[in-house]
C-alpha cells in the first residue's frame, strides 16, 4: 500500500495539488482522522514536535491504515534513514541553504546508485525482511525527499540546489523566511511574499514542485492560484483548537437567541 500511494500522491501533484497538515500530538488518531477525512499526506514533526521515532511507527501505522501518505520532517540528516526505515513515504529536510547540503541529504536518504543510505532490509520498511531484497530497495528510493528553504542564502544559493539530482519538492518555510527578511512571523509581509513568489516562479520555469506552509484559507488560495502544489495547511493542534473555537461561539450565539 505504501508505495501505492506513493504513486497515487504523484498522480495528483502533478495534475494539480495535495494538501495536508502537520502533526504535532503523540497521539495516532489525529493522524487516522485526517486520512478519513480526505488529506493527501501529514507532514510527522520531529523539529519541533515531541514525537520520537519509536512513537512515530504508531503515527505511520495509523496514516497507512487510513490510507494517507506520511512524511516525516526530521529533526537533524541522523533521523532521515531512521525514519524511512520506519516505513515513511518521505523526509521533509529543515534550512538546507546549499547544494552541498540538499546532496547529503539525497545520499542519506536514498540507496545505490541515487545515494548511500546504510543498508539493512531486517526493518519495517521492507516488512521485516519479508520484501524480496531487490523490490525493497527499488521502493524505498522512491520515497519522497522534500527540503526546506527558509532563508537568504537558501534563495543566493537556488539555482545551484534546483540542479541537485534526487530532490523532488522544494518546500518555503514562511516562519524562517520572514524572520531572515527581518520581520519574523509576518508571513503576508510585501517583502516575504515577494521572496517566495521568486521562488515558485523560478521552480516553474526548471518544472520542479513547490510547496509551502499555509495558516488560513486566503493563504491557501493565494499559494494555490500562484501553482504551489505541495500545500500544507496548518497543524494539528492548531485545527483542533480552531474547530473548539468555532463550537463555543456557536453554542454561545444559540444561547443568545
Amino acid at each position: 500500500m505504501g508505495m501505492a500511494k506513493t504513486e497515487e500522491f504523484y498522480r495528483k501533484i502533478r495534475s494539480g495539488y495535495v494538501i495536508g497538515p502537520f502533526m504535532k500530538t503523540c497521539d495516532p488518531a489525529f493522524v487516522e482522522a485526517a486520512g478519513y477525512a480526505g488529506m493527501d499526506f501529514v507532514i510527522l514533526d520531529m523539529e519541533h514536535g515531541p514525537a520520537s521515532v519509536e512513537s512515530l511507527q504508531n503515527h505511520i501505522r495509523a496514516a497507512q491504515v487510513a490510507g494517507v501518505l506520511p512524511v516525516v520532517r526530521v529533526g537533524s540528516y541522523g533521523d532521515i534513514s531512521r525514519v524511512l526505515d520506519i516505513g515513511a513515504g518521505g523526509v521533509q529536510v529543515p534550512q538546507v541553504s546549499s547544494a552541498k547540503e540538499a546532496e547529503a541529504v539525497v545520499r542519506e536518504a536514498k540507496y545505490f546508485p541515487q545515494g548511500e543510505r546504510g543498508v539493512c532490509r531486517f526493518v519495517r520498511a521492507a516488512r521485516y525482511s519479508a520484501l524480496e531484497k531487490q523490490e525493497y530497495f527499488r521502493r524505498a528510493n522512491q520515497a519522497l525527499v522534500i527540503i526546506q528553504l527558509e532563508g537568504q542564502k537558501a534563495l543566493e544559493n537556488l539555482d545551484e540546489i534546483m540542479e541537485v539530482p534526487g530532490i523532488d519538492i522544494l518546500f518555503i518555510g514562511p516562519y524562517d523566511l520572514s524572520q531572515s527578511l527581518g520581520v519574523p512571523g509576518q508571513t503576508t509581509h510585501p517583502a516575504v511574499v515577494e521572496q517566495m513568489q521568486e521562488i515558485v516562479e523560478r521552480a516553474k520555469k526548471k518544472h520542479i514542485l513547490v510547496g509551502t506552509f499555509t495558516d488560513s484559507e486566503k493563504t491557501l488560495k493565494r499559494w494555490s492560484d500562484a501553482g504551489v502544489q505541495y500545500l500544507s495547511y496548518s497543524v494539528d493542534t492548531g485545527i483542533f483548537y480552531e474547530a473548539c473555537v468555532r463550537v463555543r461561539e456557536r453554542a454561545k450565539q444559540m444561547n443568545a437567541c
